[in-house]
């Protein structure tokens, strides 16, 4: 089969085109306003991160792992940190570009695949933003692994996730079992594959929670907090029974 991370990158930087909301950069407003009392950011669809995760960010250097868009990294700039970005689509990372030019700030900007090792030393980082991207892979282990390495030591994770529950279903009334987890693209039938890249619907894989929270043990990480959280309304309907993400917060 094609390679799947190109597939994702390039399905990825046609939804910034098209709109899509998780590519749309904050406003200028939106930077003016945002203070240390002030601020929004996402890991998941809907519930904002908790302030206390984050503690004071000035001078902390802060990783935004498939974060880019242009909607937390100048967030986390006007709040002091110092910001590196690494992402695989060309054009989300146009978009933090974008926005560091316009509000000022400096961000190192760098597109790589987070299947692949990171491309940061050792104890690099004090904190690691990673909202919901993994689903677009298909080893997550290797991930909290990277993670955990480049932290430094008391360096925190944040990151989200979703928990399978929209793979299980058919979005339809009544609600359809239709896919066995872990649903994974590259087993089905090449077919399937092709429609799913052609529609730019994105090569996505589920993952269970020894995968999601017991990676992040096996990695050598703690878990400190998590919350957990739904798609936005117009979501899939299976939104309105269960939750389908969870945030966690994750120390070194």
């Amino acid at each position: 089969m094609p390679d799947y991370q190109k597939i994702n990158a390039e399905t990825w930087d046609v939804w910034a085109k098209n709109g899509c909301e998780w590519t749309l950069p904050i406003t200028h407003e939106e930077y003016q306003q945002t203070t240390a009392d002030n601020y929004i950011v996402y890991l998941t669809p809907c519930i904002p991160v908790p302030h206390s995760w984050f503690g004071n960010l000035s001078g902390k250097k802060l990783l935004g792992l498939a974060s880019g868009g242009g909607q937390q990294m100048p967030v986390f700039a006007k709040l002091g940190a110092e910001c590196t970005v690494f992402d695989q689509s060309i054009a989300q990372l146009d978009a933090e570009r974008m926005v560091a030019a316009r509000e000022g700030y400096d961000i190192t900007v760098i597109q790589g695949d987070m299947t692949k090792p990171l491309p940061f030393p050792d104890d690099s980082f004090d904190l690691i933003f990673h909202p919901v991207s993994n689903c677009y892979v298909e080893e997550v282990r290797p991930i909290w692994r990277e993670c955990h390495r480049i932290l430094k030591k008391d360096g925190l994770l944040l990151a989200g996730f979703d928990n399978g529950l929209n793979f299980l279903f058919e979005d339809d009334d009544p609600l359809r079992v239709v896919n066995p987890l872990p649903f994974n693209p590259l087993k089905m039938p090449k077919e399937r594959f092709d429609q799913m890249a052609g529609n730019y619907e994105a090569i996505q894989f589920s993952h269970s929670m020894e995968e999601q929270l017991g990676g992040q043990l096996e990695a050598g990480l703690t878990l400190l907090a998590l919350y957990e959280d739904r798609d936005r309304p117009g979501g899939p309907a299976i939104s309105g029974y269960a939750p389908q993400y969870m945030a966690t917060l994750a120390k070194k």
